[in-house]
Parts: structure tokens; sequence; C-alpha cells
């Protein structure tokens, strides 16, 4: 079996990738890095370490990688794989659906066999988003014939993959946690499905207790961090005032989404806990300003922020922390970050209300907006 994995970065080879070789498939990374290709192609292996007491270093060989910038390479490899997956941000998605299409032209022209195609990135819907780009590409015949022959299940994923600091660009270090949750609605029938990964039939809960739980921890951390001074996220979680707002901002989209899924609520307290203690996992401490990075894609509507106070405040709940966070999301103004500094420019043309209005598609007058004010200005 041989899966083609879009993206070699870390969390393609330490998570993605990892899984997939252990699941007994030949992996074939494409990448636009051309020194990461190079190194891949020569090495056709790498080592993943995991953070923990344990310090285990596991073994992942007979990979391969291709030059994301080849077409035709990229429509061969989609043409012959058994599954393709993706680690590349759902901003990138828009750049692999032209190599995806054409290679699913190929498939169909050598009547090749059904294909799934998963996205694993942090946003929700982000194998449905491939796919709706992927099919744009297609004629209104080859859409219908791609629909019976490739399936895009959407998936979600959670894997802290830190800075790394290695001699072997291609080793890299993860956590030891890890979850891998696919649709199993959205799979052709008798699929075999991957070792490691976990299926369900209704995929949405998982999305958003990750996004809403980790991502929205993570980057709670961040800027609250930022704007004491500190420069990891090691250094901000070992801070009471830090963790207490960070906590707070947890309980609240945690309340949303025991209201909303029926999430068992002290499970879910334990899953809060959990996720805090790995931001104080000291083998994984990341920059501040990396986590923090591109704060108007973090404060978009359907993101980690904006997305679950909207709904908490619909349920009645409470949102004073999460109010706090998007202010200090706000005030992020790290001059190595593009994002950060369109945001500050923003902020300065239009005004604090006017910018948080139109990055999070709520009216200046919204009661979320008018909490996220009154933060700012405190």
């Amino acid at each position: 079996m041989k899966a083609l994995h879009f993206g070699a970065g870390n969390i393609g080879r330490g998570f993605i990738g990892l899984l997939l070789s252990k699941a007994g498939y030949e992996v074939v990374f494409s990448d636009v890095n051309e020194a990461l290709v190079q190194a891949l192609q020569e090495h056709k292996g790498y080592e993943v370490m995991i953070a923990d007491e344990s310090e285990q270093r596991i073994k992942v060989e007979g990979v391969s990688a291709i030059d994301g910038r080849n077409p035709v390479a990229v429509a061969e490899e989609v043409a012959s794989a058994d599954l393709i997956t993706t680690a590349v941000g759902v901003t990138t998605l828009k750049h692999i659906a032209p190599g995806i299409a054409a290679g699913i032209k190929l498939r169909m022209e050598r009547g090749g066999s059904p294909l799934h195609i998963i996205a694993c990135e942090n946003a929700i819907g982000s194998s449905t988003q491939l796919k709706e780009q992927v099919m744009a590409l297609l004629s209104a015949k080859e859409q219908e014939t791609a629909a019976a022959l490739v399936a895009f299940p959407d998936s979600a994923v959670d894997r802290i993959v830190p800075l790394q600091h290695h001699g072997n660009p291609l080793d890299v270090t993860v956590e030891p946690f890890y979850e891998w949750v696919i649709d199993r609605r959205e799979m052709f029938p008798g699929t075999k499905e991957i070792n490691g990964a976990h299926y369900v039939d209704d995929l949405i809960p998982y999305i958003e207790r990750k996004l809403f739980t980790v991502n929205t921890g993570h980057c709670s951390t961040a800027y609250a961090g930022y704007r004491k001074g500190y420069s990891t996220i090691l250094e901000a979680a070992e801070d009471e005032e830090v963790i207490d707002l960070v906590n707070g901002a947890l309980q609240e989209t945690g309340s949303m989404l025991v209201g909303a899924y029926g999430f068992k609520e002290e499970e879910h307290k334990a899953y809060i806990r959990n996720i805090m203690e790995r931001f104080r996992n000291p083998r994984l401490s990341d920059d501040i300003v990396r986590v923090g990075r591109s704060p108007i894609r973090k404060l978009s509507p359907e993101d980690r922020l904006v997305r679950p106070a909207l709904k908490a405040w619909k349920q009645g709940g409470d949102i004073r922390h999460l109010a706090r966070v998007m202010a200090l999301a706000l005030k992020f103004d790290y001059a190595g970050d593009a994002e950060a500094m369109k945001l500050q420019d923003l902020i300065a043309e239009k005004g604090v209300r006017q910018a948080f209005a139109e990055i999070s598609g709520l009216s200046t007058e919204h009661e979320l907006t008018q909490s996220v004010m009154e933060a700012y200005e405190k």
C-alpha cells in the first residue's frame, strides 16, 4: 500500500507520516522545500523522538519524496496512491488542489481503484474545503465520475509538535499524546481502517472539542504570555495569572461544548486538565511568537476564539475570559509576523472596534464586540 502525503514538515513527518508508516503504508511525501525533499530522497527515513521520560526513538524507514512543484510527478503519485493525506495548513490547500485534480483525471483514465483523500488540518471541514477546490477544477462530467471514485472524509488531528533542535533536520520530536479522528460516514463501504486512527459517525463534536480546547488554550497562553514579556509557552504556563486566564477561557468553551454535544462534564474537565499539563511539558516548550502568529486568522469568525465565544454567548454562558484573550490577540504586535503588523495597521487606520468587527464578522455593536472592547481598554 502506498500513501501520498502533502507536507513533509514536522507534523507531516512526526504525526501523520509516522502513523501511516506504522500502519504498513509506503509513504511518499510531497513538499515544495527542495532541501527537505532531497534529504528524504537521500536518507529514505528519519527518527521520531517522544517527548516524555522514556525518550523513545522510533525509526521511520522506506519513505520517499517528490517535489510538489513538479505537476507531472504529483499527478502520477495521485493516480497510483492508495491513500492521500495532507498537513500543509488550511490556507495552502488551494495550492495543492491542481495537482490532485490532475492526478484524479489520470486515475479515471486508467481505471484506478477508489481513493480517500483526508486533509489533516487545524480547521473545521478541511477535507470538504479541499474537495470543493479540487472539484472546481474538473468538468461537470469529470466531477460525476470522480464522485464515485474519490471520497474526502473530514478529520480532526491533535498532536503538539514544538520547535525542533536536531542535527539531522529530518528528525522530529513530538509529544506522546495524539488523536486522529476520521468521519466514517464519508468513506467507501468496506474500506480498511488505518491503525492508530479513531473513526466516528459524527466528527463535528470532536473537531470542536479539540479546536476550542487545545488550539484555544494554546493561543490564549501565547497572547497572555506575550503581553507579560515571556518568550516560551512553558514560561507563560508557569505564571499563575496566565494560567487563571487560560483555564477560565477553557471552562467557558468547555461549558459550551458540554451543552452543545452532550460531553460528560467531569470527563471534559479531565480533558482540560490534560491539555493544561501538556502545555507544561518542559520537553514541548514552544516560542510564544510562533504560537501567536497569524492573529487575524485566529480572530476570524470560524476559528478558535470568536466561534466558541459566540456559541457560548448564544447559550447564555460566560465569555469574560474569552473576551480578554481576544483583546490580547488584538494587542499582539510582534514585528516578525506580517499578519500581526497588518492587524496593527488596520487598528491604526480604522480604530480597534471597527478592525475587530471586520475581522470577526461581528457588528460593532454586538455584545461580544463590546466585551472585547472593554477588555482591550483595560
